[in-house]
């Protein structure tokens, strides 16, 4: 129910739904029907941070986001925690709604939670190492290919460049970053793939690892790239099919956790794993195995490279 602070908020801190319109971003590449499907991810996006700004409790909210259908509901659960984390953010005296909601219902959107953070840090970069020291010491890392996906999706003419990250990262933050970014390509680009492999020919040899990925974990999570354009995909990847595969695998296990796999999260780890979903999910649970508590590389990267290893039947990379 809408209250009168609620409108208020939502008033003061609302987004337009011109903010996830392709042809107001600029976007190009996309044959209608995937234009239609990527510009509904995005609203639901937005249905979620609004809900999140205008609900009272975590309660209410919870209700809400259960509502939004069950296949688009990560997206929803995405957006609400950026609604959250800002309202975390603007009240020092109240921080506790995102941690509420990460302690309920939100628990089996972990994935998508942690992404959404990362929209405010990218907004308001204000202290967001000390808030990264609060969140899961794994998927924490999570907040920083959220502020990738962030930075690409309003600012893709710059990114898309080759513009590197913001001076305010360093180290292994960088290439989360850039892992959210790749992530964002595929929406800039529409899913058409010969322009992804375009824009990412851009970046130096270092970042494109990382950039696939992201685009592994977003043509499996948001959908619906038919068999052979992903088929062309995982050609256009080449020498970073490993890592195009490990984003698949993390799309796929995001969704099994969330109980909300779909015939084309299926049909694209069939593809670019070689695996049914629920199998490419299992790879990333046994990847967790025995993580080294001490390792000078972060654990999140060592969880990366045992997939990616699993993807290569040669073996070529080494498990850190």
């Amino acid at each position: 129910m809408k209250t009168a602070f609620g409108a208020i908020r939502r008033r003061v801190l609302g987004l337009p739904v011109e903010a996830v319109d392709f042809q107001q971003r600029g976007f190009r590449g996309a044959s209608e029907a995937v234009r239609n499907r990527l510009e509904l991810v995005g609203g639901t996006f937005l249905t979620g941070y609004h809900l999140a700004v205008e609900c009272e409790s975590i309660s209410e909210l919870t209700v809400r986001l259960e509502g939004v259908e069950g296949e688009l509901r990560g997206f929803a659960f995405e957006g609400a925690a950026m609604g959250l984390a800002l309202l975390d953010w603007l009240t020092p005296w109240r921080r506790d709604r995102l941690r509420t909601l990460l302690q309920g219902a939100g628990e089996a959107h972990a994935y998508m939670l942690h992404v959404g953070i990362g929209w405010v840090w990218a907004r308001a970069p204000f202290g967001f190492r000390r808030s990264q020291r609060k969140l899961d010491p794994l998927l924490g890392w999570l907040a920083f290919d959220g502020w990738g996906f962030h930075e690409g999706f309003f600012h893709w003419p710059k990114y898309g460049a080759g513009q590197p990250a913001p001076p305010k990262l360093s180290g292994y933050e960088r290439r989360v970053f850039d892992q959210g970014l790749g992530r964002s390509f595929w929406f800039v680009n529409g899913g058409n793939n010969g322009l992804i492999a375009q824009m990412i020919a851009i970046f130096s040899a270092e970042r494109q690892p990382d950039l696939w990925s992201g685009i592994g974990l977003a043509a499996t999570y948001a959908g619906m790239a038919g068999e052979a354009s992903l088929v062309e995909l995982r050609e256009k990847a080449g020498a970073f099919r490993p890592q195009l595969a490990q984003g698949a695998a993390f799309a796929a296990k995001a969704r099994q956790r969330a109980g909300n796999l779909a015939d084309y999260t299926h049909l694209a780890t069939r593809i670019l794993c070689g695996l049914s979903a629920d199998a490419a999910a299992q790879i990333t649970d046994a990847a967790l195995e025995n993580l080294p508590a001490d390792a000078e590389v972060p654990v999140y990267e060592i969880w990366r490279q045992r997939i990616q290893n699993h993807c290569l039947p040669t073996r070529q990379l080494k498990e850190t």
